[in-house]
């Protein structure tokens, strides 16, 4: 982290390519956020749509598995689990073959006539769904551990009360559980906007890709980019921070426990 910072205010030594000294360049940050605003933008909305859409899907699953699930819940607590056992970057590749043109999702869509653009993959769409997927573990896994510890007896005290399912859920279950809720929130929302990969994979051009694109195209593709990408990744950190700092403000850590 310091080696970090201290490579966010160097300077290009002129004459001498690769070669930088530090003079407290703090214009990094400005010339950064000037030309990769739209990139940083970008990544919190992706991120934001992918964790609702991680919420959606997951805290079903959460509840299948605590209070449904039986003789069943180990092979469905493996399979939510089982994407951890193969590579982040195989995993998006075998997602970007699901979408692809002649793929079984496009195909069926275009069959359909719901797709009006012909294809799925090199759009934001392909990101976020590749976001979701990859980050849905760290959602649903949260959420089931607050599910699991309540008592049923107190589920059930809401029907001796004569409440129906809705209001038994609305009333003691989803309370209850907002702890997970609220740790794989984080745990998914932070991860996907510095996410590398999906928007490599699945994007396209400028218009999908995250800040942390523009982070690996400067360190590794831009000669003498090494402070911008610096700069870059401690607004970036920075941003997020300033989000966690404003939650705990607000809503305490007793819930992220």
């Amino acid at each position: 982290m310091v080696q970090l910072a201290v490579v966010s205010l160097e300077s290009k030594f002129p004459g001498y390519p690769g070669y930088y000294y530090l003079d407290l360049a703090v214009w990094n940050y400005r010339d950064a956020l000037s030309e990769f605003w739209p990139h940083i933008i970008r990544s919190f909305v992706f991120a934001g749509v992918a964790t609702i859409l991680a919420f959606i899907i997951g805290y079903p699953l959460a509840y299948a598995m605590a209070f449904k699930a039986g003789k069943w819940r180990n092979v469905m607590m493996i399979l939510v689990i089982a994407p951890f056992f193969t590579s982040f970057i195989l995993r998006t590749i075998a997602w970007r073959q699901i979408l692809a043109d002649e793929g079984p999702v496009a195909s069926t869509l275009n069959a359909l006539h719901l797709l009006p653009g012909g294809h799925i993959t090199e759009t934001w769409v392909a990101v976020v769904a590749g976001l979701t997927y990859n980050f849905l573990p760290f959602m649903t896994l949260p959420i089931y551990s607050s599910l699991e510890r309540i008592d049923p007896k107190i589920i059930e005290a809401g029907g001796d009360l004569y409440a129906n399912g809705f209001t038994t859920f609305h009333k003691v279950t989803l309370p209850m559980s907002m702890p997970g809720v609220l740790a794989g929130t984080l745990m998914t929302f932070i991860p996907a906007s510095g996410d590398y990969v999906n928007a490599e994979l699945l994007g396209s051009d400028i218009s999908t890709k995250m800040v942390g694109n523009a982070i690996e195209s400067q360190f590794f593709r831009v000669p003498g980019g090494y402070p911008t990408a610096a700069a870059l990744s401690f607004t970036l950190m920075a941003i997020i921070l300033v989000m966690l700092f404003a939650y705990t403000r607000k809503f305490g850590t007793e819930n992220l426990l």
